[in-house]
This record gives C-alpha cells, structure tokens and sequence, in this order.
C-alpha cells in the first residue's frame, strides 16, 4: 500500500514547525496510519544528507559568498532532486507516512513570486525534479508578513528571511494564488496553537479517514 504525503507550506514564522511536531505526535495515536507503516518527518531544504549542505550554502548570510537568482533557483531544485530520490519516494513505495516542512510550492512562491523568476520556467523545472511525486495533501498556514516579522524578531534571520517586509509581501500573495489554484488547505496561522493543530487534525482525519 503506497503510503500518504503531507506538506506544511506558508511564509516564515506562520508556526509549521511547531505544527509539524505536534501533528508527529498526534498521527501515530490517530488511527489513520496503517500499525506496519513508519511516519517520518523532514523538510526542505535539507530533507536529505547532500541536502542538509545545499542548505547550507542556500541560507548562509555571507553576502559576498551569495548565489545569484538562478543559482537559488537551481540550488533548491537539486535539494528537492536529491530528497525526492533518497527519502520521499522510497518512504512512499514502502508504505510510510511524511511530513514535510515545504515541498515545490515554496519554489514558486519564493523564487517565483519573491525573486520574479518566470513562473512556466520554474514548473518546466518541478516537472523533471518532482517525478510525478505530489503531495497527498498541503495545507497552507496563513499570517500576514507583518505578523511574520514580528514573530521573528528576535530570530537571527537566514539570508532569505532576511529579504524584508516588501519581498515577503510578494511571497505571500504567491502563496495565496497557489493555494487557491491548487486546492490547498487554508487555515489561519494567527490564532492559538491548540486551534491551529485541532484544524489540522480535521482536515487529516476528513481527507485520510476510512470511515468518512
């Protein structure tokens, strides 16, 4: 049985780790996971151990050691290459459950939308990288950039969530426009912890539920 892959995407600070943690705990406990399967948890970049030093050089600060445009693009795309290869699609083939910190819709919300790359270049791209791999389901934790920097503010920043308000405005709007056109599960970031994960939990149980 093919398992089951969940995707967490939004702009820096909307809580996907935090909500990544506690949706590590409560799965195993849901009854939705098959008693043979094994959830495994990862992210991108980095999901991967030549990914991990692709991350490295993606969000180092070191300004005069900076990639251009391109090169982030095509960095981010060999991350996922790689990650795709080594822990997604065999986790997949052998029945197992992932949670992702990010998949290709932060490719085309940051590179796409923040960085103005042609959006038909970057899906030509995820096209030959994902290998027909596609999330099972993505939700979508929304905030405002506002509140994103706020959350942030005593965070040394990576060179990416160094970018500021106005970049960060433009990856929102991205990623609001890709939700939409790809079905995505919205869920408004703002609120409580407690109510942010119990909607999370809905939207597994609804879309994953045998009994439903």
């Amino acid at each position: 049985m093919k398992g089951k892959f969940i995707v967490l995407e939004g702009i820096d600070g909307c809580g996907k780790t935090t909500q990544i943690n506690e949706l590590y705990k409560w799965l195993p406990k849901s009854g939705l996971i098959n008693k043979n399967a094994t959830l495994i948890k990862t992210r991108e970049p980095g999901g991967s151990i030549l990914g991990r030093e692709i991350r490295d050089m993606i969000l180092n600060n070191n300004k005069s050691n900076s990639p251009s445009i391109l090169t982030e693009l095509l960095l981010y795309s060999a991350d996922r290459a790689e990650h795709i290869s080594k822990v997604i699609l065999p986790a997949l083939q052998n029945g197992n459950w992932i949670i992702s910190d990010r998949f290709s819709g932060s490719t085309l919300a940051y590179q796409g939308y923040g960085r103005e790359i042609s959006i038909d270049i970057i899906k030509k791209l995820e096209n030959i990288v994902c290998q027909n791999i596609k999330p099972d389901l993505t939700i979508f934790l929304e905030i405002s950039p506002e509140e994103s920097i706020l959350r942030r503010k005593n965070k040394v920043a990576d060179r990416i969530e160094s970018e500021g308000l106005e970049f960060l405005k433009k990856v929102n709007h991205g990623f609001k426009l890709i939700a939409l056109e790809n079905n995505w599960e919205i869920i408004k970031a703002s609120e409580d912890l407690t109510s942010i994960a119990q909607q999370i939990q809905k939207s597994l149980i609804n879309k994953f539920s045998l009994n439903k």
